[in-house]
């Protein structure tokens, strides 16, 4: 229509996002605005609706500070939900009650939310000696009805964590989960004098609690101490196993893979599967792994992986959370960042936010960083994608450039099928964080084909880190050397002749890639280096340098590195892209934020691609 405009072009106008403009039409905030089949038609004389989010007098920008602090690594949702800003995901537990699977198993990428989660179910289901319905009476769970209040409180809960299981050997992760059960065990030693257990349960619980239990008898200490509970309580507990599969990735990476996964069956066969002891189970973990049989036979396990539509909304943060958050703490205007950084997962057809990346965000005055790539161990990417064959790391490559392809996806995919199959790297990535599924649909085995994209600008960088810098996998340890002698003095001629032969020798896929390859290409480069703090498209002087390398030590060098890219030029015009480069360093300044920290040499390198050739100006 031609009086009409769609959100696509109100988003280009007012300088906001389509999904925002699109949340304003369905608030019926822009007046006139019509949905005509599935998009909305909005009156091309529409002003930009006024941010009336805002509460005067609340929320003040440069302020931040005064308002609740943001719950950085707190998994303790007692502090997480009283003294700190708390997104509030009680409907989870409302959703569970309706529902009431026997044993949920919620698999999400690390930092999402998992252990924060199940510290709330524990919190509203188990029976203690503290009044803990104050954690939420002021939560969307309470307005509820009775129905879902009756379950407050009324539980013994068994409460496991494997997240700090990361030993070198199975005799060191033995011990460690020895620990765990009996510090589980102390929580219960009330049961040391229930009336209601007998002494063979007694001398179980003081073996447990001690910590002196072999193999056999810490397999059954899930059942043993269920049992006893029930006993003692008169209902049968809860059983709450938070990042379940930790000690199955070390176990994989350190060589005792088969021991843990032979202790894992017995001891989730005795605690959820026929165990009349039980009343629900909940698990979290990255990796479904159920081919591994880890679950043989546990017929009452329903699984949520990031592909299920159900509790999709309750790990990680909706656009809406989001939206009020920037309101609070007096950043609105900073919205359509926030998209571009930390949104674009999706779990089942809900748009997700990394809640991680964003709280650190705010926290670190809305300065956008890769966050994510700082939390967890990630030696499974180096395993993986030593895997790779050409193809597939050509796909890999294809990503950074914004690129999509579309693969078969196995939720349920396990570690050694990696390196048995590496095409099942895909798999991992996505349900590890480092991959979106655009488009799903069931193949014929009951898994699915999925077309798959990088999901925001962070996993963009973090890729570049976490995989990309897998480079030295290819790289040869002297051209390696070269290249960082080159950087490091300033020798553009040395440095162009390093990176020339890495590009004719190492990979065959160069002569369709756009700029974005080549940063990801440079900044791999860069880590491999060492000794600097490595940064990207971040902002110094009068705009974002493309590659900063901070020396750790301020006598050092410190490198600027701005990247031009092109199709089909010849030489002549290469380098003249190169010193166009170099000049935009120069006149925009990028040194600046090194100039003030006490530099006193920093290089500045114009570089610029066509296909395999290269070319670099320094000064």
């Amino acid at each position: 229509m031609a009086d009409t405009m769609s959100v696509k072009e109100a988003a280009r106008l007012w300088n906001i996002t389509e999904r925002r403009v699109s949340g304003l039409c369905k608030e019926g905030k822009i007046k006139g605005a019509k949905k005509q089949g599935r998009s909305w038609r909005i009156p091309i004389d529409s002003e930009k609706p006024l941010d009336s989010r805002i509460k005067s007098g609340t929320y003040v920008k440069n302020n931040r500070h005064a308002n609740l602090p943001m719950p950085i690594g707190i998994s303790d949702y007692r502090l997480a939900s009283s003294e700190y800003y708390y997104i509030d995901k009680t409907m989870m537990i409302k959703d569970f009650i309706d529902e009431r699977p026997m044993v949920s198993l919620f698999t999400r990428p690390r930092r999402f939310g998992k252990t924060l989660n199940m510290d709330m179910l524990r919190t509203f289901f188990e029976k203690t000696n503290e009044d803990t319905s104050v954690y939420f009476k002021d939560k969307k769970i309470w307005a509820c009805g009775k129905k879902y209040r009756d379950h407050q409180g009324k539980y013994p809960v068994i409460f496991i964590t494997f997240k700090d299981i990361k030993f070198d050997s199975w005799e060191k992760t033995f011990d460690a989960i020895k620990d765990v059960f009996s510090k589980e065990a102390q929580r219960h030693e009330a049961l040391r004098k229930s009336e209601k257990c007998d002494e063979f349960d007694k001398k179980t619980f003081e073996k447990l609690l001690s910590g002196e239990v072999d193999e056999v008898e810490l397999s059954g200490a899930l059942l043993d101490l269920s049992g006893m509970l029930h006993k003692h309580h008169g209902i049968a507990p809860i059983i709450i196993i938070d990042e379940y599969d930790i000690p199955i990735q070390q176990g994989y990476m350190e060589n005792y893979y088969d021991k843990i996964i032979l202790f894992m069956r017995n001891l989730f066969s005795g605690g959820l599967k026929d165990n009349k002891h039980l009343s629900y189970g909940f698990l979290t973990g990255i990796l479904r792994v159920a081919k591994e049989s880890i679950f043989s036979g546990l017929n009452n396990l329903t699984i949520n992986s990031v592909l299920d539509n159900k509790y999709s909304t309750y790990f990680g943060f909706t656009y809406e959370e989001v939206e009020e958050m920037a309101g609070y703490y007096g950043a609105s205007d900073k919205l359509d960042e926030l998209c571009e950084w930390y949104d674009g997962y999706r779990f089942g057809k809900a748009e997700i936010f990394n809640p991680w990346s964003v709280i650190n965000y705010f926290s670190n005055e809305c300065e956008p960083r890769a966050f994510w790539q700082s939390t967890g161990s990630n030696d499974i990417i180096g395993e993986i994608i030593a895997e790779a064959d050409a193809e597939i790391y050509k796909k890999l490559l294809s990503l950074v450039n914004g690129e999509t392809f579309t693969t078969y996806i196995d939720t349920g995919v396990i570690y050694p099928q990696i390196k048995n199959n590496p095409s099942t790297i895909y798999s991992f990535l996505l349900v590890a964080g480092y991959l979106k599924a655009l488009d799903v649909r069931p193949s014929f085995n009951g898994d699915f084909m999925c077309e798959v994209a990088l999901p925001n600008r962070e996993i963009s960088l973090v890729y570049h880190k976490e995989i990309l810098q897998q480079l030295d996998n290819i790289i040869p340890q002297p051209t390696a050397i070269s290249i960082q002698e080159a950087i490091f003095s300033g020798d553009n001629v040395k440095l162009k002749t390093s990176i020339q032969t890495l590009l004719t020798q190492s990979v065959s896929s160069f002569d369709a890639v756009g700029e974005n390859f080549y940063h990801g290409f440079m900044l791999g480069l860069c880590a491999l280096l060492g000794g600097s703090f490595i940064s990207s498209n971040k902002e110094s002087g009068d705009g974002r340098y493309d590659i900063q390398l901070k020396p750790k030590n301020i006598k050092l060098p410190g490198i600027i590195i701005e990247l031009k890219a092109e199709k089909g030029l010849t030489e002549d015009k290469l380098k003249q892209m190169s010193e166009v480069a170099l000049q935009q360093v120069i006149d925009k300044k990028y040194d600046t934020e090194m100039i003030t920290e006490g530099i006193k040499t920093i290089y500045k390198y114009g570089v610029a691609f066509s296909g395999k050739k290269v070319e670099v100006s320094v000064e």
